[in-house]
């Protein structure tokens, strides 16, 4: 049986049940007794499971449930009711109720409301039996992995939705004196020698990644720490100098989306101090690998400041993250301490870049006020989460509109639309040629607006796994920093 189809799916299209939601019962209710009532979902996961896969039920693994207590359950039902939903446009207009996403150890429990049903996913991992030397039968689980595929001359990189870690001793990585950082005994992946962190580290990380293999905690740690160690030393106004002849990238919304991201790195080559990117925020939520997209981007960060600059996005918020995934992403990959690690890291995010003092890119837009100079925004005490209103409220959230002034935004909070005129007028009072920003999904990948003086980038192709967008980026060469704009299809095939 299959999910809603109105719904968005965040795990592996494992078996499905779906159960009407009784018409004189809100969902917020039905969803709390359907996850009260454990003896009877492991039943109807069973029974939907036997069916699907022709397995008697007896031979079916018994579902895991973590037992919350009565203050547990209701703040994670309340705290994670908006995931997504068809009402949703691409604009990340504010909140809406549609569904929870519970990760509950090595099992994932998923609750999605859509249309008036209720749909539960259990995603059990697979295992065959395996004999050792002395013939003692054991169970071997084995994973999805990244499926490279042949299309024409395209090759396509199969997205397999994100898997949660298995129960394991929750150990606290934390560095040792005197002995280097703490690593679990059973990892097998990329470290990091000593305090620094290399291309063969990133390029390695990024395999791993690609294999849905996980960061130690330590490393994962240490990466967090050095990013948020260069961030908190820069303005909140960052100056790129791009030299002649050189040339900077700039991408706009990432979303999650970690195969899109090796995409573009593809085209456009691994960062580095000849080849520097922008990403212009909203590189988290939305999108089932956020960790990964976050540490591929932190860790080019500390390996070569001047290879990475990282924009904050109005994504890189407590509360946006706790709504849109990449909170309850963090607690089931590494754990609640890391939570708080990256809320510390986004508030140390810069708000804004200026290109050779002449392109300004930002990730929401301009202000609600006229003669903001970037003296103003550069001295933006920035090291907190995202006020609702003034500067920086208007930096991470505002949009462009084709009239002149400023009007109403359908995000609402307070947002708002400013028009060829505003973006005009903040240009010629602080000498620069070009906005540019990102915050909206654009069909194209991108939009030239407000007689050419404005530009939105977007670079999460097929947005959602629905959308059908394409993805964008934009390279500007000194010294005339024309906009080459480059846009990329989405590589991930959804299941």
């Amino acid at each position: 049986m299959s999910s809603p189809a109105n719904a968005m799916q965040f795990v592996c299209p494992w078996p499905c049940l779906v159960v009407p939601t009784p018409k004189s019962v809100s969902t917020r209710s039905f969803a709390q007794t359907m996850v009260a009532s454990q003896s009877k979902v492991s039943k109807m996961f069973a029974q939907a499971l036997s069916n699907s896969c022709n397995i008697p039920a007896s031979q079916l693994p018994k579902p895991c449930f973590k037992v919350f207590n009565e203050r547990e359950r209701l703040m994670t039902l309340q705290c994670r009711f908006s995931i997504d939903d068809a009402k949703y446009d691409d604009d990340d207009g504010r909140i809406n109720r549609t569904g929870t996403l519970l990760i509950v150890g090595a099992t994932i429990v998923m609750v999605v409301i859509g249309s008036g049903v209720l749909s539960l996913t259990l995603a059990i991992a697979q295992s065959r039996w395996i004999k050792d030397k002395k013939g003692r039968k054991h169970t071997k689980s084995t994973s999805t992995r990244s499926i490279t595929v042949q299309d024409h001359h395209k090759t396509k990189i199969k997205q397999p939705k994100a898997k949660t870690k298995s129960n394991m001793e929750k150990t606290t990585s934390q560095e040792q004196p005197n002995s280097g950082t703490y690593v679990e005994p059973q990892y097998s992946g990329s470290r990091i020698k000593g305090d620094t962190i290399t291309l063969d580290f990133v390029k390695k990380m990024m395999n791993d990644f690609k294999e849905q293999k996980y960061l130690d905690r330590g490393y994962a740690s240490k990466i967090l720490l050095q990013t948020k160690k260069i961030l908190k030393a820069l303005p909140s106004l960052v100056d790129i100098t791009v030299p002649h002849g050189k040339h900077v990238t700039v991408c706009g919304d990432v979303h999650g989306q970690f195969y899109d991201l090796l995409n573009i790195f593809e085209l456009n080559g691994i960062p580095s101090e000849e080849n520097p990117y922008l990403f212009n925020g909203d590189f988290v939520d939305r999108g089932s690998f956020s960790v990964e997209v976050a540490f591929t981007l932190f860790a080019f960060k500390c390996m070569s400041p001047s290879a990475m600059y990282i924009a904050r996005g109005n994504h890189e918020s407590k509360s946006m993250n706790k709504i849109f995934g990449f909170e309850g992403e963090v607690r089931a990959k590494l754990n609640d301490k890391f939570v708080k690690m990256f809320a510390e890291v986004f508030n140390c995010l810069p708000l804004a870049h200026v290109i050779n003092k002449k392109v300004f890119v930002v990730h929401g837009g301009l202000f609600s006020v006229d003669g903001v100079k970037l003296s103003q925004i550069r001295s933006i005490n920035r090291f907190c989460e995202p006020p609702d209103e003034g500067l920086m409220h208007d930096l991470l959230w505002s949009d462009p509109q084709p009239l002149p002034g400023r009007g109403p935004s359908k995000r609402g909070n307070r947002c708002f639309c400013f028009g060829e005129d505003v973006t005009k007028r903040f240009l010629k009072d602080n000498n620069l040629d070009l906005v540019v920003r990102s915050h909206k999904s654009m069909h194209k990948g991108y939009e030239i607006q407000h007689d050419g003086k404005l530009i939105t980038v977007f670079s999460a192709p097929n947005y959602c796994d629905k959308k059908g967008n394409k993805g964008a980026f934009i390279r500007f060469e000194a010294p005339d920093l024309k906009p080459n704009i480059i846009t990329f299809e989405a590589v991930g095939v959804g299941d």
